[in-house]
């Protein structure tokens, strides 16, 4: 498997085109002229989060599971681009069989989140739980992680989620076990687990920065639901002073946000949910109708751009950007059709025999929720 924990300052696995070798026009130019030479060979997959310029040259575009669904379904394409970030495409290519290949065109594209939770740090703190409660605790993963986490779960018999179905993944979960452990996003866990019914304090957080998690034995056998400490940086942006100022600026604005936000921001405004439940509810909306969005920017704008008879605007004054998804630029998709017209492997992403294996029975329990 690629290591992309490594330093991100080398330029070893850097696609070559620079800024001085050609223009955006001259990359489209050359991009539109390879694509028609490979023809259904290659499919690129492009992530609701990417800028404009990125989706505008996606075939498919669509949320991480969507997106690696449909990858799974293909029948003709050798090659895969995802342009979206490093666990996305891992996805992909667990739900692919070996005569596809999936690239990732710029490797530094990971996510915060993500690495927020290690198998090692894992490892430990299950040890630690498991041994300080009598209770069956059972593992539950957002799909936003490394395809070793996703093993882990696979092995401990818990599932995978999404922002869509953790609803009913959790509620699966706790009809197994009496304890959960959520990882690696706190804020879904803990939106979806109240949403459900599940009382504050009855959640800990586990923070495997600190010894034994923060947590005494105590707290873990009082405790339904262990959260790990993870974050998304992006939707810890919005704020529950920026649900404050739209009531007070415009009372009749619909605050919709994703439940990768806080506690406060999800609870504050009129709607939460996943990047599809936002797109579907605002594509359903009458025209005049007013949103402040809590979610990736790039998402946002082009809500508002697809939909101008609607007033769409992001719930944070501030650009609540996903740093990792700019990394992907349309002249480093070009580098991937150039590489793959050279016959090389470039960026390849690969996920080892053993980790596919338990990975996908993690995604299987998911879809049999689902």
């Amino acid at each position: 498997m690629i290591d992309i924990y490594g330093d991100l300052e080398s330029t070893e696995h850097l696609p070559k085109v620079t800024e001085e070798e050609l223009s955006d026009e001259q990359v489209n130019t050359e991009l539109a002229k390879i694509r028609a030479e490979l023809g259904n060979k290659v499919v690129v997959l492009g992530h609701h989060y990417q800028q404009d310029d990125v989706i505008a040259l996606a075939d498919v575009t669509g949320d991480s599971l969507e997106l690696a669904k449909k990858a799974g379904s293909l029948t003709e394409a050798e090659y895969i681009i995802f342009c979206g970030v490093h666990f996305m495409a891992e996805t992909a290519d667990m739900l692919t069989d070996d005569s596809k290949k999936v690239i990732l065109p710029d490797l530094r594209a990971g996510c915060s989140m993500a690495d927020m939770a290690n198998r090692r740090e894992i490892d430990v703190a299950w040890k630690y739980l498991t041994e300080s409660t009598k209770d069956k605790i059972v593992p539950i993963t957002y799909i936003n992680c490394s395809a070793a986490l996703k093993s882990f779960v696979g092995e401990n018999n818990g599932s995978i989620c999404t922002s869509s179905n953790a609803e009913k993944v959790i509620t699966w979960g706790l009809s197994q076990g009496e304890k959960l452990l959520f990882f690696p996003d706190q804020h879904l866990g803990r939106n979806t687990c109240f949403k459900l019914g599940i009382p504050l304090e009855d959640m800990v957080v586990y923070d495997p920065r600190q010894r034994f998690g923060g947590l005494t034995p105590e707290q873990i056998q009082k405790a339904k639901v262990i959260l790990w400490y993870g974050f998304c940086s992006v939707h810890q942006g919005f704020t529950k002073e920026h649900i404050t100022m739209w009531r007070q600026k415009e009372p009749d604005r619909t605050l919709i946000v994703h439940p990768e936000c806080n506690f406060e921001v999800t609870q504050g405004a009129d709607l939460a949910g996943s990047t599809s439940y936002i797109i579907n509810h605002i594509k359903a909306a009458p025209a005049g109708s007013k949103f402040a969005v809590g979610t990736e920017i790039n998402l946002v704008n082009r809500l508002a751009k697809q939909y101008p008879h609607l007033d769409i605007v992001s719930l944070s004054p501030y650009q609540c950007l996903c740093t990792t998804m700019y990394r992907i630029r349309p002249r480093w998709l070009l580098e991937s059709f150039r590489a793959i017209k050279r016959g090389e492997d470039l960026n390849v992403i690969k996920v080892d025999a053993e980790t596919t294996k338990y990975a996908l029975k993690a995604l299987e329990q998911m879809l049999k929720i689902s």
